[in-house]
């Protein structure tokens, strides 16, 4: 692996970025991105028809978006202009899972609302 040193003296940028130098924000915001783009194929969203999707999985959709609220209510505070559209992108994934499931749970029950509250 090149090193941030190695590239400096062949007179080339570094590939990567050194994780020190990446605001918090930035990891935050691009794991939850990462978080939203997997329960959305998880869904079946990519596709036409969702219900008919060969990526439809609810069991790791309900992971994932659970995962996604938990990420989403502990660093909220630090989120700043990127909390709004995040907790939409994860209303909108909830409220889809919801429609997906041929028996949809509770209020409350639904992936993620043990911490984001229910979702109708």
């Amino acid at each position: 692996m090149t090193t941030h040193d190695d590239a400096a003296e062949s007179g080339r940028e570094p590939d990567v970025r050194e994780l020190a130098e990446v605001p918090a924000v930035e990891v935050i915001s691009r794991a939850a991105v990462m978080l939203m783009s997997s329960a959305a194929e998880k869904l079946g969203l990519s596709d036409a028809d969702p219900s008919s999707s060969p990526h439809l999985d609810l069991d790791e959709a309900r992971r994932v978006i659970t995962a996604l609220a938990g990420l989403v209510t502990a660093s909220v505070e630090y989120l700043g202009p990127h909390a709004g559209p995040i907790r939409e992108g994860l209303q909108a994934l909830q409220k889809a899972f919801r429609e997906q499931s041929a028996h949809p749970d509770a209020p409350g029950a639904g992936p993620g609302e043990k911490y984001t509250g229910p979702v109708y």
